[in-house]
């Protein structure tokens, strides 16, 4: 099942530039792939790190994460989940790696000479219908490597901003299931976050009865 994700299937539609390095490309993923993550997703969240929301400056967040790779907490990566049980997290995936590469030679046409995209972390975000995710910068990782997203499940919006700041200009764009947004280079810091959820908009298919989930692929730049 796992060469499903890296067939030459994927189907080709149109694909925008947000920003320079930000790549949005629609129906990425077909239906079998989006239902074969969604089953993956729940065999994730049972542990051994159980799916949790994390809590931000003494605030639990909105959206519940499962982690691969490293655990990601406020604001830093380990291997073990020190706030939650102790227990270290599950490994990353060969078939991951894979996916992440494939997602970025899809995204960027150009990938600069001797550059290798080597992922070894996953957050996996899932969304009931109100969470939401403030505007934040993705600049927890030593790498500056691209950021891979992925969605499954009910429509969001997406709101994606410049390096400088939370506030405008900004570009809201709908992200629906199965659809790859790449972010790197000089768009790599950008402000981004999720302002909703559009409930019962997941397709039939993909898996998902109800919410999001939102895979993100990312390179820590790491040792250990």
């Amino acid at each position: 099942m796992n060469q499903l994700l890296l067939d030459e299937g994927f189907p080709h539609r149109p694909r925008r530039e947000l920003a320079p390095g930000a790549v949005h490309i629609p129906a990425w993923l077909t239906l079998e792939q989006q239902r074969w993550l969604v089953a993956q997703f729940n065999e994730w969240a049972t542990g051994p790190v159980p799916i949790r929301a994390a809590r931000v400056r003494g605030r639990e967040m909105s959206v519940q994460m499962v982690c691969l790779g490293w655990h990601w907490q406020p604001y830093r990566y380990s291997r073990t989940a020190t706030d939650v049980n102790g227990a270290r997290v599950l490994d990353f995936p060969d078939w991951m790696a894979r996916l992440g590469r494939k997602a970025v030679a899809d995204a960027v046409e150009h990938t600069p000479s001797g550059e290798a995209y080597e992922p070894d972390v996953a957050l996996v975000n899932y969304y009931d219908d109100s969470a939401r995710m403030g505007m934040h910068q993705d600049k927890d990782e030593l790498s500056r490597a691209p950021v891979v997203s992925l969605s499954i499940g009910d429509t969001c919006r997406f709101r994606f901003g410049n390096t400088e700041s939370r506030n405008r200009p900004y570009t809201d764009i709908d992200l629906e299931s199965g659809d790859l947004f790449v972010f790197g280079g000089p768009s790599r810091l950008a402000y981004h976050g999720v302002t909703k959820i559009y409930p019962g908009t997941a397709p039939s298919g993909c898996g998902l009865a109800q919410g999001r989930i939102n895979i993100t692929i990312r390179m820590t730049g790491m040792d250990g």
